[in-house]
C-alpha cells in the first residue's frame, strides 16, 4: 500500500509493507512468534534536512489491553515507552517497524491505528501535525492460528477519534486537526 501526503507544499509518500513473518530470527524475534505481523511502513520525501523530519504515533486496541479491546491505548517503543512523546518513532524520514507478538497464543483481536506526523521547530509549544495514517492488525482464533489484517487508509475522523485521549495523556503537546490535503 502506498499513502500519499503533502508537506511543505512537495508530495510525499508512506509505503506499507504488511508481512506474516515466516522466520522471526530474521526480524529479531523468537521462533515461537512465528506466523505473527511484521509492518515496515518507509517514508519517501523529497524534502530534506529537519524539513524530513516526521515521527510515528501509533494506538492500540487489543482485547489484552488495559480496557480489553473497549479503547485505544498508545503504542510506544518499548525502549521509550516512559518519555513523555506521543511518538513511537521519530527521526529523518522515519521507518515505522512493528512486529506485535504475544507468548501465548489465545484468542485475541489486534488493531492499530499508525500516524505519520510532523513537528514544526518554530513554534513554543510541542506541536503534531498529522499527514496520513494507516491501520492493520492480526487475530488469534482458539486454535492459534493467526489471521493478519491487511492495511487500509485511515481518514481524518480516525485521527479525530484520538484527540480526547493525546489531549490527556500529553497535556505538554498539542494536536492539529488532520486537515487532508492542507499545506502545514
Amino acid at each position: 500500500m502506498i499513502l500519499p501526503f503533502t508537506h511543505d507544499g512537495e508530495p510525499g509518500s508512506v509505503t506499507v509493507d504488511l508481512e506474516q513473518v515466516d522466520d522471526p530470527l530474521t526480524i529479531g524475534k523468537h521462533p515461537a512468534t512465528r506466523g505473527f505481523p511484521c509492518c515496515t511502513s518507509a517514508v519517501t520525501y523529497p524534502g530534506r534536512g529537519y524539513r524530513a523530519m516526521f515521527g510515528w504515533v501509533q494506538f492500540v486496541r487489543s482485547t489484552d489491553n488495559s480496557s480489553g479491546g473497549a479503547d485505544f491505548d498508545m503504542d510506544p517503543f518499548i525502549l521509550f515507552e516512559d518519555a513523555p512523546s506521543p511518538y513511537a518513532f521519530f527521526g529523518y524520514r522515519p521507518t515505522l517497524f512493528d512486529a506485535p507478538s504475544r507468548a501465548e497464543r489465545r484468542p485475541m483481536a489486534w488493531l492499530a491505528h499508525s500516524f505519520l506526523a510532523h513537528t514544526p521547530l518554530d513554534r513554543e509549544q510541542r506541536y503534531v501535525m498529522p499527514l496520513t495514517g494507516f491501520s492493520w492488525g492480526f487475530d488469534v482464533d482458539a486454535a492459534g492460528d493467526i489471521t493478519v489484517r491487511p492495511a487500509a487508509a485511515l481518514t481524518a475522523a480516525d485521527w479525530h477519534e484520538h484527540l480526547p485521549y493525546l489531549d490527556t495523556t500529553h497535556p505538554a503537546w498539542e494536536f492539529d486537526k488532520w486537515r487532508a490535503g492542507a499545506q502545514p
